[in-house]
């Protein structure tokens, strides 16, 4: 199995996370990781690890990942020469970033790469270079891909092995216009995907809980009217077409439920609402994982965290969760 991971921002804690957690996974099998993003900021980062990995590098002119018996590759799709010392959010970082994604995506259609992890980038500093549309990782990849139906879920557990997993209807928009940009459509997707997820994580059921997005799920219309006109509808379509799902609940009482294991998989409104509650629980541990793209995508659920950044302080459990939680999709 080979195993794409982009180096993100590398002005942040991407390439340092991105390190620490092949050096600890690659002891438990024999996949082979390649790493994309840039070369000479990998490479020393890499001395720095107690056991250095032996990184074998393929030039940008490779259309193809040669076959080796190596374990560990780098390539460097933007072929710019980066300082040790650039600011945080360079636009030079930026852009590195956007071709790695776009190489790495190109690579895993092409089916070279059995799936994706992608370390964090960050929104502002991309806007700032110039991809003034960009929204996110989740929407760029699914552009590129050309899939137009996917939806972000996001999953860990707590200490005591306790799991949330939670796909969102709504991704990265603003708080006053997710009301004109929730739709019927979407909390059908939404559902529909966290159900095949959990039959893609081979769980014995697939129990999806739908939140409202009002207060108390509207109080019977007193608080808003979309969970009548809208979002109850919708649940009661989806349970005509088979899927064992339930609500609309309200979001201050459904991750309760699910966390005790009332259900498999919740169905958030919007962005806030469902990654508040997966934090608490999972905040070293979550994942990113993006459904309904033609081929597998994960990341740590955690951001480029500038202010730690070349510390070697980094915590990379996250990132492990979302290697470990590719591997296990793939070998699916």
């Amino acid at each position: 199995m080979r195993i794409g991971i982009t180096l993100g921002d590398v002005t942040g804690v991407g390439p340092e996370v991105a390190l620490k957690a092949v050096a600890a996974e690659s002891k438990n099998d024999d996949t082979q990781y390649v790493f994309i993003g840039d070369e000479q900021i990998l490479r020393r980062l890499n001395k720095k690890l107690p056991t250095p990995l032996t990184l074998s590098p393929i030039p940008n002119s490779e259309f193809r990942i040669p076959n080796s018996s190596g374990r560990f590759f780098i390539t460097d799709p933007s072929g710019t020469k980066m300082s040790a010392k650039l600011p945080p959010g360079s636009a030079v970082a930026a852009n590195a970033a956007m071709a790695a994604l776009r190489a790495g995506t190109e690579r895993c259609l092409r089916g070279e790469l059995a799936a994706l992890v992608t370390a964090p980038v960050n929104k502002e500093a991309i806007i700032r270079a110039g991809y003034k549309d960009f929204a996110g990782q989740t929407e760029f990849l699914s552009g590129l891909a050309g899939a137009k139906r996917t939806a972000m879920m996001l999953l860990g557990r707590d200490d005591r092995d306790r799991w949330l997993r939670v796909a969102l209807a709504t991704i990265h928009v603003a708080i006053k216009a997710v009301p004109k940009k929730l739709t019927a459509e979407r909390v059908a997707l939404a559902i529909e995907l966290a159900a095949r997820a959990c039959r893609d994580l081979r769980l014995p059921r697939a129990r999806v809980a739908v939140a409202g997005l009002n207060p108390h799920a509207g109080e019977g219309g007193e608080f808003g009217d979309e969970e009548i006109r809208m979002i109850s509808p919708v649940v009661s379509a989806m349970k005509k077409k088979g899927f064992d799902v339930a609500g609309p609940l309200s979001g201050d009482t459904v991750f309760y439920y699910a966390l005790r294991g009332d259900f498999d998989a919740v169905v958030a409104m919007y962005h806030d609402q469902g990654l508040a509650p997966l934090k608490a629980v999972a905040f070293d541990t979550g994942v990113n994982w993006t459904l309904g793209l033609p081929f597998i995508r994960t990341s740590p659920d955690h951001g480029t965290a500038y202010d730690i950044a070349g510390k070697w302080i980094a915590n990379p459990s996250s990132m492990i969760a979302a290697i470990q939680l590719a591997k296990q999709l793939a070998n699916r």
